[in-house]
C-alpha cells in the first residue's frame, strides 16, 4: 500500500470493532486507503491516507479541540468517535450536537427537489420558490442579510421548523436603506386624470427619503397622469388627494359610466396645502412627449409546498402548490430603464422587487423586452396574488380618511394588516386566560366583544375572514370553519411561537443536564432537582403550544395534533422496530436500485426503470425526452425488421419535409370533421417574424398529398406504396411520459395510393398483421387485433384497424399500432384523380395510411419489467448475454486471472459469429455482486458467469433475467445452449403476459358487472350499438373520483376496438350495455381504460 502498487491499491486497513454491533458504523470502518495521486500539498510523498472518521479525533485531542461540534447526522459515528479516542489513549474533546434548520412549506432534500426540476414545475435549480442559494438569491436574498440570519440564528440541538418570514425580515433590514424608489402601476384598470393648470416640466426628487446618498431620480408632471382604479374609487368630489412625490390635488370632478365604474377625474393642483396627515395617499405616472413609460412585467410567488410542515410519512407530492408563480403587467418610470440584472429597488406601495431581465430595444426593429421584476418577502405575511392584479386590499368604507390612509401607506405594504393581526391575536389569548381563570361573565363578554370588534376590523381591511397563522400562510376559509379550528387549536402567534423556541432550547439543555448528572452518578437530590425544573419546562411549553414536549431525535412534526390513542400506538410500536434493527446485521440499503413497487407506485417505478435502466435522459424542454442507447437499439430493431417485411409488399422509403405550411394544415383542417390541428408553429427567423407561420408536422397527409397528385396522371402511376422513418411533434396533452405520450417521437407513417377499394383493404390488414408479429414475435407481447369504433376511428377515414396491448399493472389498454384505409376522402381533397381506364371518368384514389411508434417500448417496458429493473425481451435487447468473471480475489495469480478473462473473451467471440449479442463486463472497479445487479436493472435476458472453477470443469453457469432460473450448462454446447434459451425465454415472457391478459379479459352484458369489472382493473367485452352519443354516455357514466397513475383525473372506458374474434354471437334479444341505451348491439367491443 505504501508502495502504491497494483496489489496495494487493492487493499485497505480496517479497525475490527464488533461484527454484531447494531450500528454499522461499530463493526469494521476503514481507517486507511490508498489513494495512488498526488495531494494539494504534499505532493507524491505519501500514498496511504487515514479516512476522516479515523482521523478527525485524533487530529481533535492532538490540536487541543474541547468541543467538537458535529451535527445530528453524524450522530451514529460518535460511538465511532469515542472508540478510537480510548484505544489511542488520547484526550477525549466533548462533542457538541446541533441540528440542521427546517423551513415550512418547503422539501430540502436534493432528490425531491430534483424531481420538481424534472418535473418542469419550477423553471430550474435558480428559480426564485427553492431554496437554493441561487434561489434565493434571484429572489431577492442578499449575502449580508443571508449573514445576519445565520449569526443571529445560532445552534440548537433542537429540530428548529422555521417560517421563511424571519429569513426574510433580516434581508429588509439590509435593503430598506439602500434601495432606491421608484412608481409603477398595474397595467390593467388604469384612470386618466386631468390636471388643470399645470405645464410639463420634470422634477428632482430623493431617490430614498432617509438616504440622499442614493441620489435622485426624474418625476415629470403632466396634465394626463395615470392612476390605479383601486386608488380613484377612493376619491371624493371637493377633497385632497396626496400624490406621492407631487403634492395635494383637489378633485374637482368624477366622471363615471351607466354601470358605476370611474371613467375619468378631473383635478386642479393644491400644492399650497401641506396637510398630509389625512389625506389619501397614491402612485402615479404622467404622460408626457418627451418620456416613456417602462413597460414591467413581475412575477410574485407562493410556495410549492402548500403544507407548513409535512409529517414524516406523508408524500410532498400530494401537497404541490398550485399558482405559485403570478405575472402581473406594469407600467413604471422611465429611470428603470437602466436597472441592471440584480438590481434590488422598491416600487412605492407595491414592495421590493429585484430586475430580474433588464429592460432592453433593439435598435433595428424598435422592438422593447419588458423589464422583468421579481418580488421580494419583506418578513410580512401577505396573500399570494392569484388574480391580475397583487392583493393589496383597498376596498374601505368611503370617507373613512384614516383607514384609507392605513392601507395606502406608501412604504412597506401590509404593515397595518400585520399590527391589527396581531391585535386579534392577543384578544384572542385574553378571551382564554379569562375563561381558564373562571372570570367573571360581564369581564369574558366585553374581553370576547373586543375580539370580535378586531375581527371586523380584519375583514373590512382584507376582504377575509380572520384565521390564525399556521406555518406562516394565511387561509380563507369560512367564519365557521375558522371559529371551529381556534376552539380546538392553541393559537400560535409570532410572539408566542418565539417564547416557545426559547422554552424548547432551554428544555434541551435542562435534559442533557438530567441525563449527564445520572452518567456520572450524582448525587439524588441533584438529579431531583434537575428533574424537577425540566418537568416545569415541559409544562410551559405544553401551557404555550398545546402540545407536548418532544425531544430533537423525535419524528417530524405534522401540523395536525396527533390523538392520544394514536401517540400511545406508536409508543408500542418503537421497541418492535428497534428490536428488529439490533437483530439484523444487513447494511444500509444503496439507491442504485428502484426504490418504488410496480404494484404500489407505478408512475414512480416505470420512472425509475426507464431512468435507472439507462433508457432515457430527461431533457429541459417539457415532453420531450433523450433516447439512450438501450433504448434506440430497441427502436432499430423494430425498424430494420418492419422495414425488410414492407419492402416485401413492394414498400418503398421517402422523405419529406418536416414543415407544412399553414394554409395547406388549415385546407385539411376545414375539410375534415372533428380535426383541430394542435401544433407547433415557427413563427420567427432570428428577430425577423415571418409572413406566414409554419407548422411542425404532427402527421404528414398534408405534405405528402400534394406531391401524389402531381405524380398520379394516370391508372398506370398506382399504386403508390411510400413509407417514411421520421419525426413528429405533437402539442396536444398535458401529462407527458416518457415513450406513451411526448411531444415529440419516432415512427413510421406509410402512405398508399391504390385504383381499387378492393386493393387498399388487402393492403390494411397486411400491414396490420405486420404489426400484431412486432409485438408477439419481437417484443413478446400479445395484442388485440381488431376495428375501431366511428368514435374512435382516424378522422376522416372509413374505417380503422388496431392492435390493442394491456397494461395488467394500471388495467389500462394501450393503442399498440394502427392502419388506417382512408377510403377517398383525401383524395378527393388534394385532387389525387385519374382517368379510370373502363369508364373513362375521372376518378379518385383509394387510400391508406398506417403507423408504429416508439409507444412500442414503453409498452414493452410497462407489461414486462419488475420491481428489480428492466426485463428485455431476448429479441430486442441491445445484449442479449452478458459473462461476467467471478472469483478474483488477492490470491488469484495473474495468470489465473489472465486465463479466465481470455475464457469470457473467447466466449463472448462465439456467442457473436453464432449470431448472439454479446458482451463481456471486465470493468476491475466493480464486484461481481454489483455488476449482477446493474445487468439486472438493465434487463439483459441472460447473465452467464465464469469462475476459476467452471474454468476447471469446462462449464459455466447461465441467469436468466426473467425468472432468476440459474443453470450449470457444458462450454461445448455454448453456442446451441445459448440461442435456445433465449427462444425459451422468449417463448416464456410471452405467456406470461398473455396469461396477464387472459385473466384481465372479462365479458359483460349488464350495466352493473360492467363497471365492478372495470374498477378491478379489467378490460371488458361487452355488447355494443356502435353510436357515437351511447359510447360517449359509457365512458362518463363508468369515470371515478379517484387519481389515475399519471396524475391526471380517472377516466371512464373508452372503447379500445371491435375484436375480430368475438366471444359469442349476438343474440337476438340482447342489448347494449349502456342501461339507457335502446338501439340494438352490432358487435362485442372491448371496453376499459386507456393510455
Amino acid at each position: 500500500m505504501k508502495k502504491g502498487s497494483p496489489a496495494g491499491q487493492k487493499c485497505c486497513v480496517r479497525a475490527k470493532i464488533d461484527m454484531d454491533s447494531p450500528n454499522g458504523c461499530m463493526r469494521d470502518p476503514t481507517i486507511y486507503r490508498c489513494k495512488n495521486e498526488a495531494h494539494p500539498r504534499t505532493g507524491t510523498k505519501y500514498i496511504v491516507y487515514p479516512t476522516y472518521d479515523f482521523a478527525c479525533p485524533i487530529v481533535d485531542s492532538i490540536e487541543g479541540v474541547t468541543h467538537a461540534l458535529r451535527t445530528t447526522e453524524y450522530h451514529d459515528r460518535d460511538a465511532q468517535y469515542y472508540w478510537f479516542i480510548d484505544a489511542l489513549g488520547l484526550r477525549k474533546p466533548y462533542i457538541y450536537s446541533y441540528s440542521r434548520l427546517n423551513l415550512t412549506n418547503t422539501v430540502l432534500s436534493k432528490r425531491k427537489l430534483t424531481w420538481f426540476v424534472e418535473q418542469k414545475l419550477v423553471d430550474g435549480w435558480d428559480d426564485p420558490r427553492f431554496p437554493t442559494v441561487r434561489g434565493v438569491l434571484r429572489r431577492g436574498m442578499t449575502v449580508e442579510g443571508l449573514k445576519q440570519f445565520i449569526v443571529a440564528q445560532g445552534s440548537s440541538r433542537s429540530v428548529v421548523m422555521m417560517e421563511w418570514d424571519k429569513i426574510w425580515s433580516f434581508n429588509r433590514k439590509v435593503i430598506d436603506p439602500i434601495a432606491p424608489r421608484h412608481t409603477a402601476l398595474t397595467k390593467v384598470n388604469l384612470v386618466v386624470v386631468n390636471v388643470d393648470n399645470i405645464a410639463e416640466e420634470c422634477l428632482q426628487v430623493a431617490a430614498h427619503p432617509k438616504n440622499p446618498e442614493v441620489g435622485s431620480r426624474n418625476v415629470w408632471l403632466s396634465r394626463k397622469v395615470w392612476v390605479e382604479k383601486s386608488d380613484a374609487v377612493l376619491f371624493k368630489e371637493g377633497e385632497n388627494i396626496t400624490f406621492i412625490n407631487w403634492g395635494n390635488l383637489k378633485v374637482l370632478k368624477i366622471l363615471k359610466d351607466a354601470s358605476g365604474e370611474v371613467m375619468s377625474v378631473d383635478v386642479s393642483p393644491n400644492l399650497g396645502d401641506k396637510d398630509y396627515k389625512n389625506t389619501i395617499k397614491i402612485t402615479w405616472l404622467a404622460e408626457v412627449k418627451n418620456s416613456s413609460f417602462t413597460p414591467i412585467i413581475s412575477h410574485y410567488f407562493d410556495h410549492i409546498i402548500s403544507k407548513s410542515v409535512l409529517g414524516k410519512d406523508e408524500d410532498f407530492k400530494q401537497y404541490i402548490g398550485q399558482d405559485t408563480k403570478v405575472s402581473v403587467e406594469m407600467i413604471g418610470d422611465e429611470d428603470l430603464k437602466t436597472l441592471k440584472k440584480g438590481d434590488i429597488i422598491q416600487l412605492q406601495r407595491k414592495g421590493f422587487f429585484i430586475c430580474d431581465v433588464p429592460f432592453s430595444q433593439k435598435c433595428t426593429t424598435n422592438e422593447e423586452q419588458p423589464l422583468v421584476l421579481n418580488s421580494i418577502p419583506d418578513g410580512h405575511t401577505k396573500e399570494m396574488p392569484t388574480a391580475k392584479l397583487p392583493k393589496v386590499k383597498t376596498q374601505v368604507a368611503a370617507g373613512d380618511n384614516k383607514k384609507s390612509e392605513a392601507v395606502i401607506k406608501s412604504e412597506g405594504v401590509g404593515v397595518e394588516e400585520h399590527e391589527i393581526r396581531a391585535k386579534v391575536d392577543d384578544a384572542g389569548i385574553s378571551v382564554r386566560n379569562l375563561k381558564s381563570t373562571k372570570a367573571s361573565k360581564s369581564e369574558i363578554d366585553a374581553a370576547v366583544k373586543v375580539l370580535l370588534e378586531l375581527k371586523k376590523q380584519f375583514k373590512d381591511l382584507t376582504g377575509n375572514e380572520y384565521q390564525a397563522i399556521s406555518g406562516g400562510k394565511q387561509s380563507i376559509v369560512s367564519k365557521e370553519k375558522v371559529e371551529s379550528k381556534t376552539a380546538q387549536q392553541p393559537l400560535k402567534t409570532s410572539r408566542n411561537m418565539g417564547a416557545a423556541e426559547d422554552i424548547r432550547t432551554k428544555t434541551d439543555e435542562a435534559g442533557s443536564k438530567v441525563r449527564l448528572l445520572k452518567s456520572a452518578k450524582a448525587s439524588k437530590a441533584d438529579i431531583e432537582a434537575a428533574v424537577k425544573l425540566l418537568l416545569d419546562l415541559k409544562k410551559q411549553y405544553k401551557e404555550m403550544t398545546g402540545e407536548d414536549y418532544q425531544a430533537a431525535t423525535a419524528p417530524a412534526i405534522s401540523d395536525q395534533p396527533v390523538p392520544k390513542k394514536d401517540r400511545e400506538n406508536k409508543k408500542q410500536q418503537v421497541p418492535k422496530v428497534q428490536e428488529v434493527s439490533s437483530n439484523t446485521n444487513l447494511k444500509k440499503q444503496t439507491r442504485l436500485g428502484l426504490e418504488a413497487k410496480k404494484n404500489e407506485d407505478l408512475p414512480e417505478w416505470y420512472s425509475q426503470v426507464i431512468t435507472k435502466g439507462e433508457m432515457i435522459e430527461y431533457y429541459d424542454v417539457s415532453g420531450c425526452y433523450i433516447l439512450r442507447p438501450w433504448s434506440y437499439s430497441i427502436w432499430e430493431t423494430l425498424r430494420d425488421w418492419f422495414d425488410k417485411e414492407i419492402k416485401k409488399l413492394g414498400v418503398k422509403n421517402a422523405y419529406f419535409p418536416i414543415f407544412v405550411s399553414h394554409s395547406a394544415l388549415e385546407k385539411e383542417k376545414n375539410h375534415i370533421a372533428d380535426f383541430a390541428p394542435e401544433v407547433a408553429w415557427v413563427t420567427k427567423s432570428g428577430d425577423t417574424t415571418l409572413a406566414e407561420p409554419v407548422a411542425i408536422r404532427p402527421t404528414s397527409e398534408t405534405i405528402m398529398y400534394p406531391a401524389y397528385a402531381k405524380w398520379v396522371q394516370s391508372y398506370r402511376d398506382l399504386p403508390i406504396k411510400l413509407n417514411q422513418w421520421n419525426n413528429v411533434v405533437r402539442w396536444e396533452f398535458k401529462h407527458p411520459q416518457p415513450f406513451l405520450r411526448t411531444r415529440e417521437f419516432l415512427w413510421q407513417e406509410g402512405h398508399t395510393a391504390f385504383a381499387t377499394y378492393e386493393e387498399a383493404e388487402v393492403e390494411v390488414y397486411q400491414i396490420l398483421d405486420l404489426y400484431e408479429k412486432v409485438y408477439s414475435e419481437l417484443l413478446a407481447i400479445p395484442v388485440i387485433p381488431g376495428r375501431k369504433t366511428e368514435k374512435e376511428k382516424f378522422p376522416g377515414g372509413d374505417f380503422t384497424t388496431t392492435v390493442e396491448a394491456f397494461i395488467s399493472a394500471s388495467g389500462r389498454g394501450l393503442q399498440g399500432a394502427t392502419s388506417h384505409h382512408l377510403g377517398q376522402n383525401f383524395s378527393k381533397m388534394f385532387e389525387i384523380a385519374f382517368d379510370d381506364p373502363e369508364t373513362k371518368l375521372k376518378k379518385f384514389a383509394y387510400q391508406n395510411s398506417w403507423g408504429l411508434s416508439t409507444r412500442t417500448i414503453g409498452a414493452m417496458v410497462m407489461v414486462h419489467s419488475d420491481d428489480q429493473g428492466l426485463v428485455l425481451p431476448p429479441r430486442v435487447a441491445m445484449v442479449q448475454a452478458i459473462i461476467i468473471p467471478c472469483g478474483i480475489t488477492v490470491t488469484t495469480s495473474e495468470v489465473e486471472k489472465k486465463a479466465l478473462l481470455d475464457v469470457c473473451q473467447t466466449c463472448a467471440k462465439e456467442l457473436v459469429d453464432a449470431g448472439v449479442r454479446a458482451e463481456t463486463d471486465l470493468r476491475d472497479n466493480y464486484s461481481p455482486g454489483w455488476k449482477f445487479n446493474d445487468w439486472e436493472l438493465k434487463g439483459v435476458p441472460i447473465r452467464i458467469e465464469i469462475g476459476p472453477r467452471d474454468l476447471k470443469e469446462n462449464q459455466y453457469v447461465a441467469v436468466r433475467r426473467d425468472n432468476g432460473v440459474k443453470s450449470t450448462l457444458k462450454y461445448l454446447t455454448l453456442k446451441e445452449d445459448i440461442p435456445k434459451l433465449l427462444n425459451e425465454i422468449h417463448n416464456s415472457m410471452f405467456q406470461k403476459a398473455k396469461s396477464e391478459l387472459d385473466s384481465h379479459i372479462t365479458v359483460a352484458e349488464d350495466w352493473k358487472t360492467f363497471c365492478t369489472d372495470l374498477d378491478k382493473k379489467n378490460i371488458i367485452m361487452s355488447p355494443f350499438c356502435g353510436a357515437i352519443p351511447c359510447e360517449e354516455r359509457i365512458k362518463k357514466d363508468s369515470s371515478k373520483d379517484e387519481p389515475s397513475d399519471s396524475g391526471a383525473p380517472a377516466m371512464g372506458a373508452k372503447s379500445l376496438c371491435i375484436p375480430f374474434k368475438q366471444p359469442k354471437d349476438i343474440h337476438t334479444n340482447a342489448k347494449c350495455i349502456h342501461p339507457s341505451c335502446t338501439e340494438k348491439p352490432i358487435k362485442y367491443t372491448l371496453f376499459g381504460r386507456s393510455y
